[in-house]
């Protein structure tokens, strides 16, 4: 039987199977909108557990590490422990840590159980995408697809917010408590919706363990290089370059086991596939367009306008509500617009507005960014219900979890190399610009003499003017800096724009088979 053809035999959904597939995509709605929701409410978390800015790092670090591990063991683990017990498990797991973080005592606790509430909240992530290719067939996976976009691009655009107001208002344990009825309804649905199964615990026996181990160690080892690289100073730092000699060591002997074995940990072999490659390396680019806005936005809000995160908050969800309407309408223009072009079209959209917004000043602020979140509204949508289906199509239910595993890592990986590369850029580009301003800044240049003119007799003194000369310029700096981040970002979506346009076109309709041969899925 080929890939298309026993993608097309999955039978049409019952009711026991949406509620299991709602109840999955709840679990990684809170997944991700737990890796953001944390970020406003840092400064409190660092000042209640005597945590320096440095080590309060290491709570969001934790969480994005024990992810990513967990991610591509998920589809292992659900086969060995069956997607209903596994389901639970993890379900149960997200429920204690979050309450565990709660109660966290010192910075050391905290991190533990937010690594324990990563690898909980990494396994929800892909398994409810395994769901989506295992439940639904081609025809109805617009839906699930629509659905699970709401996890990946309304989640981080509302995190900051809901973060910012709970903290604000109760306190940021709040910030933790709030999965705890989330956990409990998506367990319920999870025991309803999905069949027992036994264990098959021999399974064990014929595990990867070599991968499992070299993934492990690559996928963390990087994961850490990448979220704490740019405060380490990259290659000056002895330990950053041990992180990342491991790391490369690591994945190169994770992949070469991978291509090697019958029963690979990840089936790396999907990427022979012209659509998925394609696909997953515009993940790729929507990772840093998606991950790289939350993090900059909030930032540029806050050192230069000065924002409280409630503030940062209310100008982000302009990024996220709109979205809840647009995305039920983004499988009814599948069914029109060529699933390529309509993705083409998100990319565009969100391309331009992080474009737009590299056009910064100091006037620019949260009135002039609304207009600019709604175009963002408008393109994620767009972009992630084609683009999944595009590369998804041709992938059979059995290879659903391997697909879910490279498929999410990778968004989840571009997403860290942007940040990564964002941060140091911000920092670099600042500094040359901020050389570059002083040049320009020397007596017997007019303008400078007119300036300092003004500010000393507004100050009273010299001292004082020439002091706040020297804040405006680190500050004119700073926002030329912002502009090329938010460009850089501009140029990552246009190049996954046309991964996407490479990509072949998807049947609009299956052929009728011969007698014995199985239909050609479509999205």
């Amino acid at each position: 039987m080929t890939e298309a053809g026993s993608a097309h035999d999955i039978p049409p959904p019952g009711r026991r199977d949406w509620i299991a597939l709602l109840s999955a995509i709840l679990g990684a709605f809170m997944a991700i909108l737990d890796i953001q929701i944390i970020n406003s409410s840092l400064k409190d978390i660092q000042g209640a557990l005597s945590a320096t800015v440095e080590e309060g790092s290491w709570i969001s670090t934790s969480y994005l590490v024990a992810e990513i591990i967990i991610i591509p063991l998920a589809a292992w683990l659900t086969m060995i422990l069956s997607p209903r017990r596994f389901a639970v498990t993890i379900s149960a797991i997200f429920v204690i840590a979050s309450l565990l973080c709660s109660m966290a005592w010192n910075l050391e606790s905290m991190i533990v159980f937010r690594a324990l509430q990563g690898l909980a909240g990494g396994a929800l992530i892909p398994f409810a995408f395994t769901l989506i290719l295992t439940k639904l067939p081609p025809n109805q996976r617009p839906k699930g697809m629509a659905m699970f976009a709401i996890t990946a691009t309304f989640a981080p655009s509302i995190g900051p917010t809901i973060g910012g107001w709970l903290t604000e208002n109760f306190g940021w344990e709040y910030i933790f408590y709030i999965n705890i009825v989330p956990g409990i309804l998506m367990a319920t649905g999870l025991m309803y919706g999905l069949d027992k199964a036994k264990p098959r615990w021999e399974l064990l026996r014929q595990g990867d363990y070599f991968g499992i181990v070299t993934m492990a160690i690559g996928l963390g080892c990087l994961q850490v290089f990448l979220e704490e690289g740019h405060r380490e100073d990259w290659f000056e730092s002895n330990l950053m370059v041990a992180l990342a000699v491991i790391s490369f060591i690591a994945l190169v002997s994770f992949v070469i086991v991978q291509l090697t074995r019958d029963n690979p940990l990840v089936n790396l072999r999907l990427l022979k596939d012209r659509n998925f490659l394609l696909g997953s390396l515009a993940n790729i680019g929507l990772g840093v367009g998606l991950y790289g806005t939350v993090f900059v936005l909030p930032v540029y809000l806050a050192q230069i306008q000065d924002y409280s995160a409630l503030q940062i908050g209310q100008v982000i969800m302009w990024m996220g509500v709109p979205q809840l309407l647009i995305i039920p309408l983004v499988p009814i223009l599948m069914r029109f617009i060529d699933a390529r072009l309509l993705c083409s079209c998100g990319f565009f959209l969100f391309a331009f507005a992080s474009f737009y917004s590299g056009s910064l000043s100091l006037d620019f602020a949260g009135d002039q960014f609304i207009a600019i979140q709604i175009f963002r509204a408008f393109g994620q949508p767009m972009v992630l219900v084609p683009m999944s289906i595009i590369a998804t199509a041709m992938i059979a239910p059995s290879q659903a979890g391997s697909a879910s595993s490279l498929y999410n890592i990778l968004r989840n990986l571009g997403g860290a190399i942007g940040i990564a590369a964002l941060a140091t850029i911000l920092d670099s580009r600042a500094k040359y610009y901020f050389d570059f301003l002083r040049e320009h800044i020397t007596p017997g240049n007019p303008a400078f003499e007119e300036r300092m003119h003004l500010l000393t007799s507004q100050l009273g003194n010299e001292q004082s003017a020439l002091q706040l000369l020297s804040n405006q310029v680190h500050q004119q700096a700073a926002i030329m800096a912002y502009n090329d981040a938010f460009h850089l970002i501009a140029i990552m979506l246009g190049c996954s724009m046309v991964f996407v346009l490479l990509c072949r076109p998807l049947p609009k309709a299956p052929p009728q088979p011969a007698q014995g041969e199985p239909e050609p899925a479509h999205p």
